[in-house]
């Protein structure tokens, strides 16, 4: 490869990485955590634990009363499942009016708006993955990140091809902290290449389809797209009202039905989580349960059928699925690392903080290449870079181990953990990057380091000592994730007090013309300090 070339390749790699760099850390920190959803969730809302045992017979009810008061739910209206892996999860009934999406749970007496609801904190912790927690145009946002994401990979690809294997046992520990982050940066990368680039990939299709589908739709489709993209990823069939009135099955008779069917049709099992109606009320009404199976790639799968009688439409599970749903379930699948086991989940567990690493050393390498060598004061943007990576990076460990104290503190002071998650991260958040200001980047990321092992370790501390009666009778119950969550916190706030420990370090005896040193006779150093 020629050097015009490479450097091309290099300038388009360390660009591409930090314009996205940012929000990929938030992403990949987040969902590293977002593998154990269930467990945060069961964690985080104790007092939610019965929501199972609320019956569907009573969310029929609440469908009837829906569509009596609000027509327009008549052609669509759809309905959770209680999940009693998921306690946050509600039965919830979803609907279109005429000024939006609707919402309205058991526990309502009146529909919302389908974005004004409280966030738990496991539901919170992964709305930070995939749309960095900004409503509507956040998840558009990740979708472009993800194809800059794209880019960066295939330039670092290309850069380290030619001697990939050299770079792959090349970890050399020193004095030359730049080649040790150098090196490391590489190992990471070329390890985990493959997971990337099925994140970046699968991260933009489930980010940007539907605004590529409306680009299609209009530019090359004229118009026939949507529909065509509808029963692509449906089970119905081509359904018509046919007027009058009829009696639905409820959706405890039709979700039991859905499972009998895709047993039946080669599925090891089929959990029902989701379904919708259309023509509810009506002659020709329908129904569409959707569920997950295990033993899968995909295990997203559906089963439509007939909403009077209950007869079977059409099934798409595991084993009896055409190609544009196998696809598209895969594409879940592979993203959400949902077709294996548990040993699987903590695999993405460990390529998610991997790969928080890779960005956060990749901004290491910005600032190491960029700084002068030889003298005390940094140049602007390097100093910037550092207050930024430290304020955002750090910080959002920080805030989101904050959040998850503030989760256990809050209903002692007769708060709902539901209602404080979202802010109480932001505020942190934005605190740590006026602190890595103020502070200056090496004593401020010394500081949110510790607090950030401190707070983690109080999310177990003060969990065992307030819930202590909760996990035990969880443990009986053969629940152990709750535990496991407590026990993992306090292990990240021992590997966050480690990284303190090694960053103070460094800003006592590191290189001095560096922004990392935080000794305050900086200014007494001269040009003929030593360079590393």
């Amino acid at each position: 490869m020629k050097a015009a070339t490479l450097r091309t390749f290099t300038t388009v790699h360390t660009w591409t990485g930090l314009l996205a760099g940012f929000a990929l850390f938030v992403a990949f920190y987040a969902g590293a955590l977002t593998m154990f959803h269930d467990e945060i969730d069961t964690w985080a809302l104790p007092k939610a634990e019965a929501a199972h045992d609320e019956t569907m017979q009573r969310a029929a009810r609440m469908l009837d009363g829906i569509v009596a008061a609000h027509p327009a739910a008549r052609a669509q209206v759809g309905v959770t499942y209680p999940a009693p892996k998921a306690p946050s999860q509600q039965v919830t009934a979803y609907w279109m009016d005429s000024d939006g999406w609707k919402t309205q749970t058991l526990a309502q007496g009146a529909p919302h708006d389908a974005e004004d609801h409280e966030h738990g904190l496991a539901d919170f912790v992964y709305e930070l993955h995939y749309d960095l927690g900004i409503p509507e145009i956040g998840i558009y946002l990740m979708g472009i990140v993800s194809v800059i994401y794209g880019l960066a990979l295939l330039t670092g690809l290309l850069i380290h091809l030619p001697h990939l294997v050299r770079d792959l046992f090349a970890l050399r520990p020193g004095h030359n902290l730049k080649r040790l982050w150098q090196d490391a940066h590489n190992v990471i990368g070329i390890l985990s290449l493959p997971f990337h680039i099925v994140f970046a990939v699968t991260g933009a299709l489930l980010c940007l389809t539907t605004v590529a589908l409306l680009a299609f739709n209009t530019v090359a489709f004229d118009g026939k797209l949507m529909g065509a993209f509808d029963r692509m990823t449906s089970a119905l069939p081509p359904t018509q009202d046919k007027g009058g009135t009829a009696v639905m099955l409820t959706p405890a008779e039709l979700g039991a039905r859905a499972r009998r069917a895709a047993m039946a049709a080669g599925a090891a099992d089929f959990e029902p989580d989701y379904m919708r109606y259309v023509h509810y009320g009506r002659q020709g009404a329908a129904a569409e349960v959707r569920g997950t199976s295990t033993k899968t790639l995909g295990e997203y799968g559906m089963v439509a059928l007939d909403a009077v009688d209950g007869h079977v439409l059409k099934v798409q599970v595991s084993g009896a699925r055409d190609a544009n749903h196998a696809t598209y379930s895969a594409i879940f699948g592979l993203h959400f690392g949902t077709f294996g086991n548990v040993s699987l989940r903590w695999l993405y567990f460990v390529l998610g903080l991997a790969g928080a690493f890779l960005f956060y050393s990749g901004n290491l390498l910005y600032i190491e290449s960029r700084r002068k060598r030889r003298q005390a004061d940094q140049p602007l943007k390097v100093r910037a870079m550092a207050t930024a990576t430290v304020g955002i990076c750090i910080g959002t460990c920080l805030a989101i181990s904050v959040t998850f104290v503030a989760n256990v503190l809050g209903p002692l002071m007769g708060g709902e953990p539901t209602a404080f998650v979202q802010p109480v991260f932001f505020i942190v958040l934005a605190g740590s990057v006026v602190w890595s200001f103020v502070r200056r980047p090496a004593r401020a990321a010394v500081d949110l380091l510790f607090a950030t092992a401190v707070a983690s370790i109080a999310v177990g501390v003060l969990d065992l000592s307030i819930h202590g009666e909760r996990l035990l009778r969880s443990l009986a119950e053969g629940r152990y994730g709750v535990l496991g969550v407590d026990l993992v916190a306090m292990a990240m706030g021992l590997g966050f007090g480690w990284l303190g420990l090694a960053t103070r370090k460094r800003v006592r005896e590191g290189d001095p013309c560096s922004v990392w040193y935080g000794r305050r006779d900086r200014a007494t150093l001269t040009d003929n300090a030593p360079a590393v």
